[in-house]
């Protein structure tokens, strides 16, 4: 009885230093797996962190472009604006040149003056005479059309 209770405890010995081993290499992969887990968690809040910092420069990439967005739309308003402008000033032009030739026409009629595009010029009356800012060297003309053009 007494082998047999030294086999009992041996087996129970070389049980317990299997179970040692096991625990030891237990101990060392638990040790990689918490090492593992803080290297990953770690990576987890760099990345939270770069997304947020992601959003953020995406959240003032749209403001910017929001802004630009109005800023062009307000040049192309005030570009169409202009434009309407300008072709209600050229019409006006347009309508004014009408009424002006239709007036030149009517006074040469009442006149019984045939139409000349040259304008004669006035004899002057002497030197010094003239105011020297006005434009005497540049005479202007008006065609059939109605267009001024200078000489």
């Amino acid at each position: 009885m007494v082998t047999l209770y030294h086999k009992d405890i041996d087996r129970r010995i070389s049980q317990l230093v299997e179970a040692k081993k096991e625990h030891k290499s237990n101990q060392v992969a638990l040790k990689a797996s918490h090492t593992t887990i803080f290297g990953l968690t770690e990576i987890g809040l760099c990345m939270s962190k770069k997304i947020g910092r992601m959003k953020a420069k995406k959240q003032q990439v749209r403001e910017s472009h929001l802004e630009c967005h109005k800023k062009l739309q307000a040049r192309i308003q005030e570009a169409e604006d202009t434009n309407q402008e300008q072709k209600l000033t050229i019409k006006a032009l347009v309508e004014e040149k009408v009424i002006l030739l239709q007036t030149i026409q009517g006074l040469q009629d009442e006149n019984d003056v045939p139409f000349d595009d040259e304008w004669e010029e006035e004899p002057k009356e002497g030197p010094g005479e003239e105011d020297e800012d006005t434009t005497a060297d540049v005479q202007r003309q008006v065609d059939p059309a109605g267009a001024l053009k200078g000489k």
